[in-house]
């Protein structure tokens, strides 16, 4: 299973909210480059970035940052947040981004994700599921719909997607642990590369994600609090790949 410590940019910054909150933020570094190379001495494989300006605005307003992380490591580098068009993803990845993470357009016209699967192909390209109660959050996760995640996750998996980033948003930096049931349905859709984020707390977690089959987990709140030590995980979750 591999590991993707997270990196989400407000105003530049290192950050991180509680439940998505724009109101509840705490900076963690104020170079969010500085941090990429910190998760990369510690044995990340891959880092996941968020543009939460990005997701609540829908347009792009941290790319110097984004840029400055990915030239910063040598390791390959997802990104999402205010990727609303098919120009949006094709920037992100002319920025050096490995794989861009479509949300709320995919949730509104699934057909983008269709075009960006067969425009940039499936490595390129995953589309972030992000649930509250069950129904998809759109726009930063500041709006509701009436479409529940596993119906969306069918639609895309049906336009060709391979990698889902599933986040549920009561969870994300409670440190209350992640959604594996709802996690594990969405998996037994089967042929998707199930990304869980939201609330890992601790190994038990990732054992649990590790159990369900999921591809891969998204490490936030945990690593910057110390409740997670990133080498160790690596070397218990990431030393058969």
């Amino acid at each position: 299973m591999r590991l993707f410590p997270a990196i989400d940019i407000l105003g530049g910054k290192c950050v991180r909210l509680k439940q998505g909150a724009f109101d509840q933020v705490t900076v963690y570094n104020e170079s969010p480059a500085q941090q990429a190379k910190i998760w990369q001495s510690q044995g990340a494989s891959y880092i996941h970035v968020v543009d939460l300006d990005g997701a609540r605005y829908g347009t792009a307003i941290n790319d110097e940052a984004i840029r400055q992380i990915i030239n910063a490591v040598g390791i390959p580098v997802q990104v999402g947040g205010g990727i609303r068009a098919m120009d949006d993803a094709e920037h992100k990845l002319s920025l050096g981004a490995r794989r861009v993470i479509i949300g709320t357009s995919a949730a509104r016209d699934p057909d983008m994700a269709r075009h960006a699967v067969n425009r940039f192909g499936a490595d390129h390209v995953a589309v972030g599921v992000d649930a509250r109660d069950g129904f998809v959050s759109l726009a930063g996760w500041t709006e509701s719909s009436q479409l529940s995640a596993w119906q969306l996750c069918k639609m895309i998996k049906d336009c060709g997607v391979k990698t889902i980033v599933y986040t549920d948003i009561a969870k994300d930096g409670m440190l209350s642990g992640p959604s594996i049931e709802e996690t594990a349905h969405i998996i037994a859709l089967g042929d998707l590369d199930v990304i869980a984020s939201g609330g890992v707390s601790g190994l038990d977690d990732l054992y649990a994600c590790q159990k369900i089959g999921a591809y891969g987990a998204i490490i936030g709140k945990a690593l910057y609090t110390g409740a997670i030590d990133l080498s160790s995980a690596v070397n218990l979750f990431e030393a058969e790949r």
